[in-house]
């Protein structure tokens, strides 16, 4: 869960920076409204993905090993629950 927690607060973090750049840049030309905040969400949305799939790919990878072996527990607890149905 830890993995979980740390991998959406970094892609959070990242759309943040990116939504904050993008204002910046071109906070003096737009005239802001929640139409333009809405174009400059979805455009830093496609940045920030962009950017994260490239920069968290290490945490990536161990927030997917983490769900392997939680599935792989769970899977095995299953199993053993219903072998036990059948023995009986």
């Amino acid at each position: 869960m830890k993995e979980f927690v740390r991998y959406t607060l970094a892609r959070l973090a990242l759309f943040a920076a990116a939504y904050g750049l993008i204002w910046l840049v071109f906070g003096h030309w737009i005239a802001w409204n929640a139409l333009s905040a809405l174009y400059t969400a979805i455009i830093a949305l496609v940045i920030s993905s962009l950017v994260s799939f490239w920069l968290l790919r290490g945490m990536r990878d161990q927030l997917a090993v983490r769900v392997q072996e939680r599935a792989g527990r769970a899977k095995a607890a299953f199993d053993a629950r219903r072998s036990a149905e059948d023995d009986d």
